[in-house]
């Protein structure tokens, strides 16, 4: 199997040390990565170090403002990692008309990096349950979603009927595979009580790209992520 890691799970290094993150990130046998940040580093840098471990960037978590304030930077970086996904990682938005909103400013930036050979993504969190936003990007919109399947969890949806639906309809690029507590409380992988088994079937069963993302630094970010990647490893042979 492939996995891929986020690397907001290993922030307290990489903010310092990307380079390092990087490279033990690989050496505990993830293969594809997906940025939340690059840390000032230029974007020749970056791919080498991607090359010099194996690593293949696979998406990035990108602001909606960092499109707004400098598009062309941000498709230029893209290309020169050789990365095909940006995901938008939040977009606060309560009333109707600001869910609207955003759902039509996603629209708007889907399109001009389709023109790049770029796929735009939405990652949701719990929020988008408890407005409209998530109904209307799923019924008035093509976006593609990466769903974060502990969000799901933690807002009392189901996970895998969000994935089976998604991929079924060509929208669904990747997805966040996640453990944590019904109030929000997030784990490790294995080490709370979202579906991650079931999740991890129905991922392998679609064939969609599983990226790891455990948030709580415990004991450390390197150390959550190892954690996180035995566990999967251990679902491999059940």
């Amino acid at each position: 199997m492939e996995y891929g890691l986020q690397l907001y799970s290993m922030r307290d290094i990489a903010k310092d040390d990307l380079q390092g993150a990087l490279r033990q990130a690989a050496q505990m046998g993830y293969q594809t990565i997906e940025f939340a940040g690059f840390f000032g580093h230029p974007a020749q840098e970056v791919k080498a170090w991607l090359d010099a471990y194996g690593l293949k960037a696979v998406g990035t978590h990108t602001p909606l403002d960092a499109l707004d304030n400098d598009f062309d930077g941000v498709v230029n970086y893209h290309h020169a990692i050789g990365c095909p996904l940006l995901t938008v990682p939040f977009a606060r938005a309560e009333t109707q008309a600001e869910c609207e909103a955003v759902a039509a400013k996603l629209t708007t930036y889907e399109k001009k990096l389709a023109q790049e050979n770029i796929t735009l993504a939405y990652h949701n969190h719990s929020f988008e349950f408890k407005t409209s936003l998530w109904e209307i990007l799923t019924e008035q919109t093509t976006l593609p979603l990466e769903v974060d399947t502990y969000w799901v969890y933690a807002a009392g949806a189901d996970p895998i009927h969000w994935m089976e639906t998604l991929h079924a309809q060509n929208r669904l690029p990747a997805i966040h595979i996640k453990d944590g507590l019904a109030d929000g409380s997030g784990k490790p992988l294995g080490l709370g009580t979202a579906p991650v088994s079931a999740v991890y079937r129905t991922a392998t069963k679609l064939q969609v790209p599983m990226l790891v993302e455990s948030e709580t630094l415990t004991p450390s970010g390197p150390e959550e992520a190892r954690i996180c990647i035995e566990y999967l490893k251990k679902l491999e042979g059940m």
